[in-house]
């Protein structure tokens, strides 16, 4: 019989061999979407937008305006003007973001590199931009997703987004916005535009990924018949649901607010629960929350409070 000591020493050992296990898997799964997205935004950069003659936004296109007035690569242009937004990741936001935006940035400029001399997929202006402003998104969203950045202007609004109520993506579209004006007035009116146009299917494509196409939603049901509603909404929408003691202003009664976490996608059959129980049942439901942990996912076949 092994001794109590020797069994804790055994089980704290797991422990640590559980915790380095999730964590490599951590690493693995970030560094590999961070890869995903980095290739993608060079695969935007080169193949829809800059052999087209799209201005892109941040330091990006401030370095594909450098490229053009000067015989310096994009790809060396991208990573060495990132370095002092590298830096300012690393002491404002911390270690781990500092690597996965360093690697990601090289990925990308290792990218632009390799497709530099590539024919664009489309010459099609209206077609680059849509293309090239989705795929940007995707690549963008992506990498901030998983804890990283591709651009110094990412960063800054990474930074600034806690502080504001505004998206990273919006932030990242009002730089933007800046920068192609100057380019506008130092180039081509026309490209402006159309990069402009590309950054607004971009942010909207970065948000989407950010937040995620199944957004969560916060409902707040008032109902005589909260019971009947409770367990329709665990019978058919499979989700858990908090009775939450309440009072009325007004009328000083006692009653019971269901509260519920929805997908977009389950608002519609949540109001047609209630306008088979309760016609006349109070909802309320939030904004979209970016992110709901914890709890866990009733089944149909064992509702229960």
């Amino acid at each position: 019989m092994k001794s109590d000591s020797l069994l804790l020493e055994e089980k704290a050992a797991q422990e640590v061999l559980l915790y380095r296990r999730r964590k490599w898997k951590w690493f693995t799964y970030r560094f590999l979407m961070i890869t995903i997205g980095a290739i993608l935004m060079g695969i935007g950069l080169e193949l829809f937008l800059v052999n087209n003659q799209i201005l892109d936004g941040g330091i990006v296109g401030i370095s594909i305006i450098v490229s053009q007035l000067t015989p310096l690569p994009l790809g060396v242009l991208t990573f060495v003007l990132n370095i002092p937004f590298f830096i300012i990741g690393y002491r404002k936001i911390g270690k781990v973001f500092a690597l996965f935006t360093l690697y990601g940035i090289a990925v990308m400029s290792t990218v632009t590199l390799l497709l530099h001399s590539a024919h664009p997929v489309t010459d099609d202006l209206l077609l680059a931009t849509v293309f090239g402003g989705v795929t940007l998104g995707l690549g963008v969203g992506l990498v901030i997703r998983n804890g990283g950045a591709l651009d110094g202007t990412e960063i800054v609004s990474i930074i600034v987004n806690g502080k504001t109520p505004f998206s990273t993506g919006q932030i990242i579209m009002v730089i933007n916005i800046l920068i192609f004006s100057v380019a506008g007035f130092a180039f081509n009116w026309d490209r402006a535009m159309y990069s402009l146009i590309t950054y607004f299917l971009a942010y909207k494509v970065i948000d989407i990924v950010i937040q995620g196409m199944d957004e969560s939603k916060s409902a707040f049901i008032i109902s005589r018949y909260h019971e009947e509603i409770g367990l329709e909404i665990m019978e058919q929408l499979g989700k858990s649901v908090t009775y939450i003691e309440a009072t009325g202003g007004y009328s000083g009664e006692m009653n019971k607010v269901i509260f519920v976490i929805i997908s977009r996608f389950e608002e519609v059959k949540l109001k047609s629960i209630l306008d088979e129980i309760d016609p006349d049942a109070f909802l309320a439901v939030g904004g979209s929350m970016s992110e709901v942990k914890g709890g866990k996912m009733m089944t149909k076949k064992t509702p229960h409070l």
